[in-house]
């Protein structure tokens, strides 16, 4: 190992004094300013080239972030096994409260991502640890990782995206009639917060709900939708049994979603992700009504490995919440 390249000099002690007040802190300075970087390299909308989105960013920036890390920390003197994964993960952690600093990242993205981004950048900082014990090359791989983004960028968005269509099914039982629920899936004003904020998606940023609203008068029933921050869109109806089942589709139009009002990469209908139905059924059951929720959706990226599961426990918490809320309003109601 070269002992220039990895292991300065022991430092005098008064360097020392100099240095230790911000020496751990420094390598991780270094990790997120690499991050922040590449961020501002792939900051294009979603499905164009140099996207926040594509895999290539994704999976090499926390590796840049972790390696950085702890090529800088090295370089000021060796450091346990331990740090190489805590230190890079703490750094990605702060490279996404940087971009939410500075505004190019959405709340939703950033909490949705950071796990992800800890957990890479805490394994790539291990390997670039164990590459600066044992070899004398740790500036030849942190210069060729910090390019591979780059280089890999403009190739990847040649690519197809793969199409994930997947359904989540939640079911209730309502102490209310199948005609006293339907008239609130029919019609639902005036949405309180308290009703629905418990829903994770509304705690990570979605804007809340505040009505829907079953228009009849163009034939197939159409239900408005309204939520906070102006976002607006249409569920058509495919399947409409009064009292007993509802098939809606979404139709969205190109003011339904104003500016900041969603991340554009979870943006419904956009190029990753997009709701596809919603269908309700009511069953009776003695003297109470089961009320289920289907709810089919795409998502389309290149970690539907890691992005399908969590779209599945946000929707499937959602649907946990809807079902709630229309059953008290339906009991309330029926009082």
């Amino acid at each position: 190992m070269s002992q220039q390249e990895v292991e300065p000099a022991p430092a005098t002690e008064s360097s020392d004094a100099r240095i230790l007040p911000y020496r751990f802190w420094w390598p991780l300075l270094a990790g997120v300013v690499a991050g922040l970087m590449l961020r501002l390299a792939f900051s294009n909308k979603a499905g164009d080239t140099y996207s926040a989105m594509m895999a290539t960013f994704v999976f090499f920036t926390p590796a840049v972030v972790g390696i950085v890390t702890v090529y800088f920390a090295e370089r000021l003197q060796r450091r346990p096994w331990f740090y190489y994964f805590y230190a890079p993960f703490l750094a990605n952690v702060f490279l996404v409260l940087g971009t939410l600093a500075i505004m190019i990242e959405g709340l939703i993205c950033a909490i949705l991502i950071v796990p992800l981004f800890a957990t890479l950048g805490g394994i790539a900082g291990l390997a670039m640890g164990a590459v600066c014990r044992l070899t004398d090359w740790p500036k030849a791989t942190l210069y060729s990782f910090a390019t591979l983004p780059l280089l890999l960028g403009g190739v990847e968005q040649r690519l197809p995206l793969p199409n994930r269509i997947e359904t989540v099914e939640r079911t209730v039982l309502v102490a209310a009639t199948p005609e006293e629920i339907w008239r609130h899936l029919e019609n639902t004003r005036n949405i309180h917060p308290d009703e629905v904020r418990e829903a994770w998606m509304y705690r990570i940023g979605v804007p809340l709900p505040e009505m829907g609203v079953t228009d009849h008068a163009s034939g197939a029933p159409v239900r408005h939708i309204n939520m906070g921050k102006g976002i607006h869109f249409d569920q058509v109806a495919k399947i409409w049994e009064p009292n007993h089942r509802v098939l809606w589709t979404y139709r969205f139009e190109p003011d339904s979603f104003p500016p900041h009002a969603l991340d554009d990469h979870v943006r419904i209908g956009g190029e990753h992700f997009d709701l596809l139905d919603t269908e309700y059924l009511l069953t009776p059951a003695g003297d109470r009504t089961e009320l289920r929720i289907r709810m089919s959706y795409r998502v389309s990226t290149r970690f539907n490995w890691y992005a399908q599961p969590i779209a599945d426990t946000l929707i499937g918490n959602f649907e946990e919440v809807i079902l709630r809320f229309y059953a008290q309003r339906a009991t309330d109601s029926a009082l």
